[in-house]
């Protein structure tokens, strides 16, 4: 058995009681403790004596226990929930005689398939998949029937759309564009939040995500700029600059979207199952943006001014922030190749998307020359399309919602549900207007059962623009309309889309001004759409016919 001892002139080896004197000098060091193997003695050798030995008993502590594995799988209570609607509706709702059986069990698959992305039992496109693989596991669909959608047009223009959202994120364009506009009109907290509002408004045709346009640019710039004047979150100070910054641009964010037609990805999805159900709109990109431009317009200058008067900032001039803008624009540099070819490719592509029909390009082959120039010029490589999963999620889950709401559209379902609704507006004699309203009025409320936009807009828009065009209500007018709901309802609560998760958790907004200043802002926006929106749509509606 050997143990150790370090002295400041010699070096000692014990083995059993004998010592043994090694003269071969060391570093000199304060008196030290020897390293032994267990049951071994440790030694302390004190430079005035030969050896003092002390033992020393290490401490015994038991390590913490590892944290728990997290759980695998679905989460069971909303699993078997969703489940459970649709075996409901399948098994102990009677069918109605109009209605085969084949296309019941596809609606009570299409109703689980819904409440499970409302639930989530799973991620939303693992769930989407199970209820595609039900469908044709039980011979409800056949296999080219369940997959169909996974070749139309609109849904690879949606993906295609998130890889120039990465664009603009990766060449910093659209942090730069945002930056010159704070310092254009950043010198009181109102002219920086209309900075703000303009620059998403501009980017948001060639970003077609609003949740990326926030947190991947709006976000950073606001928490720098709150921050830099003492606004800081989950603190009191968060009411001098950042509450009201975030509040502007979450509620303003929808009218961005509502724009234009590629400023987000259920924008193209409405029209998609619009078309479903025979109503087409000619030249989409032009006559979205005719019909929007003017109560978007008025809704995007109104609502920084409301919110200054509703959700007043204690700080009201903010002469430092042009000077921070600039000296981050310094610290950017000049204007980078790749942002220069990013510009010129979205110009194409808009370009294409105005002019597409009378050139005989679809929109979607404009939207793929765009991204093979980047792809060739190396301003986005393939790695970075294949790494941006919330596109390839967003194919998955909407190919099977727009899949199923096309084969329930064939299957006389819709058709069913909207002449009995249809029915019931006729019984209460209400003309088309009035229906018009009530419907619309129901489609947005509803959401507040919703935690996502696009989710809505699977479940819900095919039904609501039936219920509508058995109304009576102009087609184009219905689709138009339940269309710019969509994107105007993302402002209503902390969890109605993506982007009100990342505002909100950035910690300068309160639940109850969150739920509060959305219902009011709902009501400013209804306004404004009705009156001014609704006489752009029926010029739209005159010129089409």
């Amino acid at each position: 058995m050997e143990s150790f001892a370090l002295s400041t002139s010699s070096l000692f080896i014990h083995k059993g009681s004998t010592l043994v004197r090694r003269s071969t000098p060391i570093l000199r060091s304060p008196p030290s403790i020897a390293l032994h193997r267990p049951n071994c003695k440790a030694w302390i050798t004190s430079p005035n004596k030969k050896t003092s030995h002390f033992r020393i008993h290490a401490s015994q502590t038991t390590p913490p226990p590892p944290p728990p594995p997290p759980p695998q799988g679905a989460k069971i209570a909303p699993l078997i929930l969703s489940v459970a609607i649709g075996l409901a509706v399948r098994f102990l709702v009677p069918k109605p005689v109009q209605v085969t059986p084949q296309a019941w069990q596809l609606l009570a698959i299409f109703l689980s398939t819904i409440a499970g992305l409302v639930l989530s039992p799973l991620p939303v496109g693992a769930w989407a998949f199970l209820g595609l693989t039900t469908s044709v596991v039980s011979g409800t669909l056949t296999f080219p029937a369940a997959f169909s959608a996974f070749t139309s047009e609109v849904i690879w223009l949606i993906v295609i759309s998130f890889f120039f959202a990465r664009g603009f994120v990766k060449t910093g364009l659209g942090d730069r564009i945002a930056t010159y506009f704070v310092k254009w009109l950043g010198k009181s907290t109102l002219g920086l939040s209309y900075g703000l509002t303009i620059s998403e408004a501009l980017i948001a045709p060639a970003m077609p995500s609003t949740t990326a346009r926030a947190g991947g640019v709006f976000l950073p710039i606001i928490k720098s700029l709150s921050l830099s004047a003492g606004s800081l979150p989950g603190h009191a100070s968060k009411s001098k600059l950042g509450s009201y910054l975030l509040m502007s641009q979450f509620q303003s964010a929808g009218n961005s979207s509502a724009l234009f037609l590629t400023a987000a990805a259920q924008n193209l999805l409405c029209l998609k199952l619009a078309e479903e159900l025979g109503v087409i709109i000619s030249s989409p990109w032009v006559s979205w943006f005719k019909a929007a431009s003017l109560p978007a317009l008025v809704s995007l200058l109104a609502t920084p001014l409301v919110l200054y008067k509703l959700f007043p900032p204690e700080t009201k001039d903010t002469p430092d922030a042009p000077a921070m803008a600039t000296k981050k624009l310094e610290s950017m540099g000049p204007v980078t190749k790749n942002e220069f070819i990013m510009v010129g490719t979205m110009l194409l592509a808009v370009t294409l998307w105005v002019c597409g029909e009378a050139l005989g390009i679809p929109s979607v082959v404009a939207a793929m020359i765009g991204l093979s120039v980047l792809l060739l010029l190396g301003v986005l490589d393939w790695d970075d399309c294949l790494s941006e999963k919330s596109a390839w999620d967003t194919l998955a889950w909407f190919a099977v919602l727009v899949g199923m709401a096309g084969q329930l559209t064939n299957s006389g379902i819709v058709t069913w549900m909207s002449s009995c609704v249809a029915k019931t507006l006729q019984s209460y004699s209400l003309s088309w207007p009035a229906a018009f309203g009530v419907l619309q009025a129901a489609y947005f409320c509803i959401h507040y059962l919703f935690a996502s936009q696009t989710g809505h807009v699977g479940a819900l828009y095919s039904a609501f623009l039936a219920m509508n065009l058995a109304a009576g209500v102009p087609g184009i007018l219905a689709a138009l309309a339940l269309a710019y709901n969509t994107n105007l309802f993302g402002a209503l609560t902390h969890y109605s889309s993506g982007q009100a998760a990342v505002y909100y958790g950035a910690g300068y907004l309160d639940l109850p001004d969150v739920f509060k200043v959305g219902f009011i802002m709902a009501l400013v926006n209804a306004v404004i759409w009705t009156l001014v929106g609704l006489c752009s749509s029926l010029l739209l509606l005159s010129g089409n016919n």
